[in-house]
């Protein structure tokens, strides 16, 4: 059952997500951990979980600061998922480490992570692998634009993803190889083209 809190968490994902959109779209950010809340609710989140997926992204978008108000609103357990999330935390000046570096540590992260870390990181990932491949059969590999990533690291990233996320037993890992199969199908079948 989802309470009050909830609600108060998906007030700050509105808020640390003021004016952002999903890249290369006019798609509001905040409708990404809606998603990924849903999505985690579905494959039985309990409301911690619910709402550290709502937040997922606060403090690698927002800011740092986001980890301290999200620990003394919501408590250590919803702050902990959150920061078991996070890829990358900007800097002072607002920078991450490389996007290759940024991977591969979150890579071997999750070897290691909880399952109630897997499971908000698994509906986000799955999120992001939905919206590429729907993407692809819209607006075709310009999709592969919109990030820091070429087309070759994107799909290595989540595919290295989905075999993590199969190899731990995550209940979104199906739904994420079928995603990533098809993205990979729709690639090979365009290279055959």
């Amino acid at each position: 059952m989802l309470t009050q809190r909830f609600a108060q968490g998906l007030e700050l994902a509105v808020r640390a997500h003021d004016g952002q959109v999903r890249k290369g779209t006019r798609i509001p950010y905040v409708a990404h951990p809606m998603a990924v809340a849903a999505i985690a609710l579905e494959y039985g989140a309990d409301e911690d979980q619910a709402i550290a997926a709502l937040l997922h992204d606060a403090v690698e978008d927002g800011g740092a600061d986001y980890e301290q108000e999200i620990r003394e609103r919501f408590g250590a357990r919803v702050a902990d998922l959150v920061m078991g999330c996070t890829d990358g935390v900007p800097d002072a000046t607002g920078q991450k480490l490389p996007w290759k570096q940024r991977k591969e540590k979150y890579l071997a992260h999750l070897e290691m992570a909880t399952s109630d870390v897997l499971l908000v990181s698994g509906s986000d990932k799955l999120h992001n692998a939905r919206a590429i491949l729907a993407d692809l059969h819209t607006v075709g590999e310009s999709v592969f634009d919109r990030f820091t990533a070429s087309k070759e690291e994107t799909l290595w990233y989540y595919t290295s993803l989905s075999e993590i996320f199969s190899r731990r037993k995550v209940p979104v890992a199906v739904a994420l190889a079928d995603t990533v199969s098809q993205m990979r199908a729709y690639e090979q079948g365009k290279a055959s083209e």
